[in-house]
């Protein structure tokens, strides 16, 4: 009789890992767009419904839902959800060199995790091999259009590091912020429109980091009160009359 196993949930984040949970939500549905396991079109699952999925609140998802959507992956559609992006291309073999490398490094006693490690690494600090796509995409290019390129890449790996770290603060966001422009035909972006969006995230994140300074303080001090409360039994004179100011507002 065959034996079944239970598919793994592919939401799932550890939240005892290093890497924030919005970053591993982040990674796991780029992984499943870009391999065309959710392709072009479909419907990705609701805020709640990821978040009960994953284990995270639903701020989380909302920022890495605003974070897929800076990057061209999926778009927002009102009143209907999100979406994976029509202009997205997927590449199914990643996910069988992916696995392929893994299985020949746990055959070697090592860890998914250290071969990702390495692997960014080794792609960060080394050329492109000869003959590669990669390498190909330069070879013949004069010094300029060279340099775009490298400078394209620098700002794209910059502006994944920024949307990683905004998830973290998507409750924080002040809504009047400005955004970066949405582009949504397909195109290869500029290095104008790309520094265009880093600075922005770069600017979101420093608004987002003090918004989220200034709730903790406010929170701390609410905590404080509500402990002098519970030993006098009852409220302090600036928490009765913040009490009375929120009743007339």
């Amino acid at each position: 009789m065959a034996q079944f196993t239970t598919a793994p949930n592919p939401f799932a984040v550890d939240p005892t890992d290093e890497l924030p949970v919005g970053l591993q939500l982040t990674l796991r549905l780029r992984a499943l767009i870009v391999t065309g396991r959710l392709p072009a079109g479909d419907r990705l699952p609701s805020v709640r419904q990821l978040a009960e999925w994953a284990g995270v609140n639903l701020n989380t998802v909302r920022g890495v839902y605003a974070g897929l959507e800076g990057s061209g992956l999926v778009a927002s559609r009102q009143g209907r959800g999100t979406f994976v992006a029509d202009g997205v291309s997927a590449t199914p073999e990643l996910e069988e060199i992916a696995a392929s490398a893994i299985r020949q490094a746990e055959a070697a006693g090592l860890s998914a995790r250290q071969l990702a490690e390495v692997a960014l690494v080794c792609a960060e600090i080394s050329p492109a091999t000869p003959g590669s796509p990669a390498a190909d995409g330069i070879a013949g290019l004069d010094t300029a259009e060279a340099e775009a390129i490298s400078v394209r890449r620098e700002l794209r790996r910059q502006i994944g590091v920024l949307e990683a770290e905004l998830a973290e603060f998507a409750r924080d966001v002040p809504l009047d912020m400005p955004t970066a422009p949405r582009v949504t035909s397909a195109h290869v972006a500029g290095v104008e429109e790309l520094e265009q969006t880093r600075d922005t995230l770069v600017g979101q994140l420093s608004e987002a980091r003090r918004a989220a300074e200034r709730r903790a303080r406010e929170e701390a001090r609410r905590a404080i009160g509500a402990a002098g409360e519970a030993e006098t039994g009852e409220a302090g004179p600036l928490a009765r009359a913040m009490g009375w100011w929120r009743q007339k507002r």
